[in-house]
């Protein structure tokens, strides 16, 4: 795992009608990606993320690269079934975690049990997004980017960054092996993430996966000397 030092970075171009237009030119992939998901959700966790080492130890990973120990507001979209919402239920004070797959928000559901700080949604990114008021502590994009387009992606990104508070943090985690169902590389999905106007704070990089960590502010009162409220 590596730590960056802060220093300038290439801006993500500003949304504009013709970004808008590239993301609609996909709107057609969301049927069949919910076809995908509903029929892999249905009746199990098809990732195994509660029984498998390797998702137990990436989420552990995650976790730890983590710059705070505790967080206000946390957004969690494309939560899956659940096991990493748990997580940082426990380490923040409320938690919005969304999928635009209804069978992964019932397992979610489920496994979050009787926790009051979570809260659950149904949103399909980036065409659906917390409200215009809302600001996040953490965001945290998981195993996602792999399924979208450069173009979402990039309007992912816009919206990761327009949804931070100050000091906010923006984690990324993609899986890098290639599988039928893969539209964008993990690796060009995070270099779309290094063009936001944020400074890299972890970059750590296996075989299997890649993890990013960024933040909108560095310095003395920056992100690594948050603390439990």
């Amino acid at each position: 795992m590596t730590n960056t030092p802060a220093g300038p970075r290439a801006r993500l171009r500003p949304r504009a009608a013709d970004a808008d237009a590239d993301v609609d030119a996909h709107a057609d992939a969301g049927p069949r990606r919910r076809a995908y998901f509903d029929a892999m959700y249905a009746t199990r966790d098809p990732y195994g993320t509660r029984e498998r080492w390797y998702e137990e130890r990436k989420r552990n990973i995650l976790l730890n690269a983590l710059p705070h120990p505790f967080y206000g507001e946390v957004f969690e979209p494309a939560c899956g079934t659940g096991e990493l919402t748990r997580a940082l239920a426990a380490r923040s004070s409320r938690v919005l975690a969304s999928d635009f797959c209804a069978a992964a928000v019932a397992q979610a559901r489920a496994r979050v049990g009787d926790a009051t700080n979570v809260t659950f949604a149904n949103h399909r990114i980036p065409v659906q997004w917390p409200g215009r008021d809302r600001a996040f502590d953490l965001i945290v994009i998981g195993e996602v980017c792999s399924f979208l387009h450069r173009a979402e992606i990039e309007a992912v990104a816009r919206r990761c960054a327009g949804s931070l508070r100050r000091h906010g943090v923006l984690v990324v985690c993609d899986w890098r092996w290639p599988f039928d169902a893969r539209v964008t590389a993990a690796d060009d999905a995070h270099r779309i993430f290094d063009g936001l106007a944020l400074h890299r704070l972890v970059a750590h990089a296996e075989d299997d996966f890649l993890l990013g960590v960024w933040c909108d502010a560095a310095g003395p009162d920056g992100p690594l000397t948050g603390d439990r409220p």
